[in-house]
């Protein structure tokens, strides 16, 4: 049986996650984050029944508040998350379907403000997992994304 050759991706890419109205985001493919994570503003945590939604706005320009767009969305769980600089936070996490070059996949996405960092998404090791090689001394290899 013949295995399934990966796509090689840049430290760099652009994705798309069109359910969450974002046509093209900047993300830093970070092998060091196992979950991916979102830049959003205005998070609230909804209950309904025995459901738990978001509110949110992204903000997928870096640098700009505009565009933004809002989004409702189920939330799958809540995990503890250590961010860079050691602080644990529990975040909502969301599934979506990103679209990286021509590879649809569903991949779990945490919710934080990320105001400060130099990407509005982080891209994590379980979203790449089986699907993509990173070489980290390219950027962009994937080009923009197609519509």
């Amino acid at each position: 049986m013949k295995k399934k050759e990966k796509l090689a991706i840049g430290w760099r890419e652009r994705i798309a996650i069109p359910e969450l109205k974002i046509k093209e985001i900047k993300v830093k493919v970070d092998t060091g984050a196992r979950t991916s994570a979102l830049h959003v503003t205005d998070l609230e945590i909804i209950k309904k029944g025995r459901k738990t939604f978001v509110d949110f706005y992204v903000h997928p320009n870096q640098d700009s508040s505009r565009p933004r767009f809002r989004n409702l969305v189920e939330v799958e769980c809540f995990k503890d998350v250590k961010s860079s600089n050691g602080v644990s936070s529990k975040r909502p996490v969301i599934k979506v379907d990103a679209k990286l070059g021509q590879v649809t996949k569903t991949i779990e996405v945490t919710l934080v403000n990320r105001d400060m960092m130099g990407f509005r998404m982080l891209l994590g090791r379980a979203a790449l997992r089986g699907e993509f090689l990173v070489d980290s001394g390219k950027s962009y290899l994937l080009g923009k994304v197609k519509k």
